[in-house]
């Protein structure tokens, strides 16, 4: 089993993540308060006790999930003595998962990263008005298709893919007129379903420029160390091991495309045949199968996730 660990992004938070694994775990309990102390907030109870209004708040939602996949990695390096170099080829996460796969491989502090992705989420909510952005998802395109709808649809305006997700789900984002020129661009040229996603801003597109400046700014001053493994990123499709490169990827990240099919492609032509996705929801295993049905793929969020894990390592 050649194995890359892989860690969700925005979308897979639900109130009552990590709740479980805190109960169970005291490792899984501490890493949630070391995430609250360096934010100097209760995250955590809003991670277990809601309201969803608050914990789907971008602010809230990248380090809530990071915090789950951080508890997760510690709880089987605690449970079953996981060891990246030895355990994984990999590590990749779509968008804000980056962060969680890079902190995971030793290259961010669980302190840092929790502030960055905090700054991240304000940043990305701050870049484009309440309703001028928007995003969708155009269900059955391929990613020339939705690229070609994304660039008629723009007339003069920022439209732009977002995420490449798998065969058949491609994300758009840009100013909320052309998203919805490409709704309508995209029923005409038969696809079977576009669907505007319920976001507050506009990710993964260039008018996110004020948040990669931002975060341009707050990655200058955080050490990053190299990964114990390499980290798929997501602007490239590739693996990437130098901190200076990893800290330039990050910055385009905010406005690029997340390649995340292609990132998948990758790893299985470097001979991964099992992706294992750590933290919050399934999204991810269920992309893994889309993308290639000959991967294997499972999620560990949960007590009981754990267990079956650790019965593999």
């Amino acid at each position: 089993m050649t194995r890359a660990f892989v860690f969700p992004g925005q979308g897979s938070q639900a109130v009552g993540m990590g709740r479980e694994l805190a109960e169970a775990f005291e490792v899984a309990r501490l890493t949630f308060e070391e995430v609250d102390d360096a934010l100097n907030q209760r995250l955590s109870r809003l991670m277990f006790e809601g309201p969803e209004a608050d914990l789907t708040l971008t602010e809230n939602a990248q380090p809530a999930l990071m915090a789950v996949s951080v508890a997760v990695v510690r709880v089987l390096r605690n449970q079953g003595n996981l060891d990246l170099r030895k355990h994984a080829t990999f590590v990749a996460g779509h968008s804000l998962g980056e962060y969680s796969a890079l902190c995971a491989a030793g290259s961010f502090s669980l302190a840092d990263a929790a502030r960055l992705l905090k700054l991240r989420g304000q940043s990305m909510q701050k870049a484009v008005p309440v309703g001028q952005g928007a995003m969708a998802a155009l269900l059955g395109a391929e990613l020339g298709q939705a690229q070609a709808i994304a660039t008629d649809a723009a007339e003069g305006q920022i439209c732009s893919v977002a995420n490449d997700n798998s065969s058949g789900q491609v994300v758009i984002s840009g100013h909320a007129d052309a998203i919805d020129r490409a709704i309508v661009l995209a029923a005409e040229r038969g696809l079977k379903r576009s669907v505007r996603l319920p976001v507050s801003a506009p990710f993964h597109c260039p008018l996110m420029q004020p948040a990669a400046d931002a975060m341009a700014q707050a990655l200058a001053n955080i050490t990053i160390l190299p990964p114990d493994v390499p980290v798929v990123a997501n602007v490239t499709a590739t693996a990437v091991s130098d901190p200076s490169q990893i800290r330039s990827l990050l910055v385009q990240q905010v406005t690029g495309m997340v390649r995340w099919r292609e990132s998948v492609q990758y790893m299985k032509a470097q001979g991964v045949d099992t992706l294992v996705e750590l933290g919050a929801g399934k999204v991810l295993a269920g992309l893994a199968k889309r993308i290639d049905k000959e991967l294997a793929a499972t999620s560990v969020g949960s007590p009981a996730d754990v267990e079956a894990i650790l019965k593999t390592l």
